[in-house]
């Protein structure tokens, strides 16, 4: 009776370790996936940044309506309908 209760507890102990396992697995494969996903946004999100960034410094010489630097305003308001008409941003998909 004793060896059989000691046998069946064995067994439990060999199934959760099991069970663990696989749910570690499991755990450890959508983390993985996750990161790819994360890391493949960090990607986009550079590109994006970059292009941004040259936009930006192709159109500063272009801009008139830019006002002496200081740290609460870098750039007057513009009221042309011009100035917004010449910088074609594409929109990015996240």
């Amino acid at each position: 009776m004793r060896r059989e209760k000691n046998r069946l507890a064995a067994q439990k102990s060999r199934m959760r370790q099991t069970q663990k396992a696989d749910s570690l697995h499991l755990e450890s494969e959508n983390l993985e996936k996750e990161n790819a996903a994360l890391r493949k946004e960090v990607k986009q999100l550079t590109e994006e940044a970059k292009y941004l960034s040259s936009v930006l410094s192709s159109h500063e010489p272009l801009c008139t309506g830019l006002a002496p630097q200081t740290p609460d305003l870098l750039y007057t308001p513009h009221h042309s309908s011009y100035h917004h008409q010449h910088i074609a941003v594409p929109h990015y998909q996240h």
